[in-house]
């Protein structure tokens, strides 16, 4: 059977009005369909072109421009050069030479270079005689001088036992029994010295050798120990260094300038293989110190746990964007400035939306950079760094904004994109970045550089289950 057809309009004016909303109904619809599948095209692409970045191109924000703007490119290095033309041939009488000899003067002069550090580096002599000597007398030859030769060597074990013998002594006038007392340790009743306890660690957080290989190697070593042992004793190792922590994040809160940042680690099971996600917060103070204060958490409040309300007036906080530092700085009236780095690489990020514009504006803060490498090369500071800055630097950072105002103007109301994003995010951030041009550095993360380079130790005994050796009660890390 047909379909009951639509009531036919009364009139030609009807007619037209209804065909005219429905179309524009329709293309309203479709150009929301339109919009809606742009952006998350958008958003897939930038993620994969972020994924391919991390996979197979660089990681680095920082622009790198030839310093030779002719340099051929590897395409034209490669191309295949023209057969040359045949040289002309000449015949030549033939003729032997001989082979020649080496020098053994010269490869020992070569072995005698000392390649190490004689300070720090045992060095075991050893006299070798030539076999011609073996059956004169001294009197039948005379040292006129010696040879040296270095060779690289190991010892199966790197472990010695200190072995102290008292002895035990009886008066003869009072017939008392005496002997001198055991020496005391650090760690009181414990069979480690210092040096062990002290190498346990460095060990451990240093080169990445968690306690089960160091445990394998004193046993390869021919020394008997359990692993819970080791594990107690690197513990308590990190309790006596607590004084000494202390007293340098004291130190790092009375500084004018501080760094702070925020790290993930696992730390703790969640579930059955699972674990907890946890955060260092790692501050850095004026003298090159660092701390790294573990919370459980990422809130705001851990900031004000770890730095404290009390600061020295004109003090300042160097941080990202984390909106937690900003709403701290107004609580507690310190300064507050931002790193030019995070900025930089939020604009990298946006590279696969505009290249054209992400290389502007990676050129125009190379140039600040430029300039802030140029002061320590000089090694400028005080008043002179900061005149420095204001003849050098701020020009360029007011040409910098302006270009980001500039950029935005352009894009006017049209959809957002990463490009506009990391635009927004600089601009919403100009006065925290234009901190940098009184007294502060550049870059505020060497603490989060440093502490990456020591956080391969924690993240393997994250991944393998074990326990990390910090206190999350007392906030401290080991």
């Amino acid at each position: 059977m047909d379909q009951a057809q639509p009531p036919r309009p009364t009139s030609e004016t009807e007619k037209v009005a209804l065909s005219s909303a429905e179309l524009v109904g329709i293309v309203r619809s479709q150009a929301q369909t339109i919009e809606t599948l742009t952006q998350q095209l958008s958003a897939l692409t930038h993620q994969l072109e972020w994924f391919k970045r991390q996979m197979f191109g660089t990681k680095s924000e920082r622009l790198r421009v030839l310093e030779n703007e002719k340099q051929l490119a590897l395409g034209e290095v490669l191309v295949s050069p023209e057969a040359p033309a045949p040289r002309k041939e000449r015949v030549v009488a033939a003729h032997t030479r001989r082979e020649r000899q080496s020098d053994a003067a010269a490869v020992g002069e070569a072995e005698s270079v000392p390649f190490f550090d004689e300070s720090r580096v045992p060095v075991e002599t050893i006299e070798v005689t030539h076999p011609d000597l073996g059956g004169l007398s001294t009197e039948q030859y005379e040292v006129i001088g010696q040879r040296v030769s270095y060779r690289i060597a190991q010892r199966p074990g790197s472990y010695v036992i200190l072995k102290y013998v008292r002895p035990v002594i009886k008066r003869r006038d009072t017939q008392a029994i005496i002997a001198a007392p055991a020496p005391q340790g650090v760690i009181e009743g414990s069979r480690a010295d210092v040096s062990f306890l002290a190498g346990l660690l460095r060990d451990k957080f240093d080169y990445h050798q968690p306690l089960y290989r160091q445990h394998r190697r004193l046993q390869d070593s021919g020394i008997d120990v359990s692993r819970p042992w080791l594990t107690q004793l690197g513990q308590q190792s990190i309790g006596l260094l607590e004084p000494i922590y202390d007293a340098q994040f004291d130190s790092i809160r009375a500084s004018r300038v501080k760094t702070m940042d925020e790290t993930p680690i696992k730390a703790g099971r969640n579930a059955h293989g699972r674990m907890k996600i946890a955060y260092f917060w790692p501050v850095y103070g004026e003298y090159d110190e660092i701390c790294f204060p573990f919370f459980p958490s990422r809130e705001g409040e851990n900031v004000v746990r770890a730095l404290g309300k009390q600061h020295a007036p004109g003090s300042v906080l160097l941080t990202d964007g984390y909106g937690v530092y900003a709403s701290y700085a107004k609580q507690v009236g310190l300064i507050h400035a931002q790193c030019w780095s995070h900025s930089r690489r939020e604009l990298f990020e946006a590279e696969a939306a505009d290249p054209e514009g992400v290389r502007e504006g990676l050129r125009r803060i190379a140039a600040i950079y430029a300039i802030e490498e140029e002061i320590r090369d000089i090694k400028l500071c005080g008043e002179i760094k900061c005149l420095h800055r204001l003849t050098h630097s701020k020009p360029h950072v007011e040409a910098f904004f302006e270009w980001v105002d500039q950029r935005l103007e352009q894009h006017g109301l049209a959809p957002a994109t990463p490009f506009t994003k990391a635009l927004k995010y600089v601009r919403d951030r100009r006065l925290e970045l234009r901190v940098f041009l009184d007294d502060l550095d550049m870059a505020s993360l060497p603490c989060v550089r440093f502490f990456r380079e020591r956080m391969a130790g924690l993240e393997e005994r994250s991944r393998t289950g074990r326990p990390a050796l910090f206190s999350p009660q007392s906030g401290r890390s080991g």
